[in-house]
């Protein structure tokens, strides 16, 4: 199976016109059943149009699951306008262009395939001897599953992510020990970054299972949303307290999203994509994310308590009377900010 990592948004809509309790998901279930195969065209325009020779015109005839599994019955392709909610042809032969390249090997999806790549449609195409159905788009292949197949798998993804997240949780307050101290390194950086990524990926995958999942996927939307809970914003702030000034946040994600899996797995990559030369380099925060944690600090307060002071270690060991010089901090702010800075410092020593 190619899927990638992100889903297209095309993907994540296709399936949930095909989530169970629609027509499309009744009609292929019910295909599956008499033991017929199907190729279903999901898109109708000119370039559809072209590639279509013979069967039958289908005038506003409007699509329901009975109609679409009784004209698989024929040897010939359906072309369904989903967006319209309409069958347009039916027992055609498909014709896209010979040359355009495929890795299948049975005539059906090979030439679902290159119908997806000639219209830029999707194609679904369902096994006649495995009573499987598959979508092809255009360099993407992804096979349906039965809702019990999607809801083991979304159930072993979520134990998965729960175990990332402690993971990514002790990178972080490794982090938050290592910044204080002053002995943080790229390496403790790259660790908090490396395991977003992981997570986020995981989260993708479920994700686009939960949407086959249909009205069960409630429960695992609960499930996953508190797995993921504060991880993002957390990932950002380290950034903003890491990397170089100005850098955007969701273009390193970007970048780390175009990793492969092994790439991923060795922080050496991970910390080119983040710029840095090596592990063992010695960094120091910038004090954004320990501000963050401050109820009601505006961002301009935060920026300019980090303006003032030389370097973290100045501002996390600053006075009460420091404090206060700076613009929009008064004296309950300043004791507030000293209370946050010695908690952060007993946590550090109490390693």
């Amino acid at each position: 199976m190619r899927l990638t990592m992100a889903a297209p948004r095309e993907l994540t809509a296709l399936l949930q016109s095909m989530a169970p309790g629609t027509a499309l998901h009744q009609a292929i279930q019910r295909i599956t059943q008499q033991r017929n195969g199907a190729l279903i065209v999901l898109g109708w325009g000119p370039h559809v149009e072209a590639v279509c020779s013979g069967g039958f015109v289908l005038d506003d005839t409007s699509f329901t699951a009975a109609r679409l599994a009784e004209l698989a019955k024929m040897d010939g392709a359906i072309v369904l306008d989903l967006e319209a909610g309409r069958l347009v042809r039916a027992n055609t032969h498909l014709q896209p262009d010979p040359h355009l390249p495929s890795t299948e090997t049975g005539a059906r999806h090979r030439t679902a395939e290159r119908v997806a790549l000639h219209t830029g449609c999707p194609v679904l195409a369902v096994s006649e001897t495995r009573s499987v159905a598959t979508i092809f788009l255009p360099g993407l292949k992804h096979e349906l599953e039965s809702s019990a197949e999607l809801l083991t798998r979304v159930n072993q993804l979520l134990v998965t992510l729960e175990r990332f997240r402690r993971r990514f949780d002790s990178a972080v307050e490794r982090l938050d020990r290592y910044e204080v101290t002053g002995i943080a390194t790229a390496r403790h950086v790259v660790a908090v970054l490396q395991r977003m990524e992981l997570m986020h990926r995981i989260g993708t995958r479920i994700e686009l299972d939960t949407v086959g999942l249909g009205g069960q996927a409630e429960f695992v939307d609960l499930q996953y949303g508190d797995l993921l809970a504060g991880s993002g914003g957390v990932a950002s702030l380290v950034m903003d307290d890491h990397l170089a000034e100005g850098t955007d946040p969701a273009a390193i994600f970007g970048k780390l999203a175009t990793l492969s899996a092994s790439e991923l797995a060795d922080p050496r990559e991970v910390a080119v994509v983040l710029g840095y030369s090596h592990l063992e380099a010695e960094v120091s925060p910038r004090g954004n994310r320990l501000l963050a944690s401050v109820p009601r600090l505006p961002e301009s307060v935060r920026a300019s308590l980090i303006g003032h002071f030389a370097d973290f270690e100045e501002l996390i060991h600053a006075d009460p009377s420091e404090l206060v010089e700076v613009e929009g901090i008064g004296e309950s702010r300043a004791l507030q900010l000293r209370r946050l800075f010695d908690r952060a410092l007993e946590f550090a020593e109490a390693e």
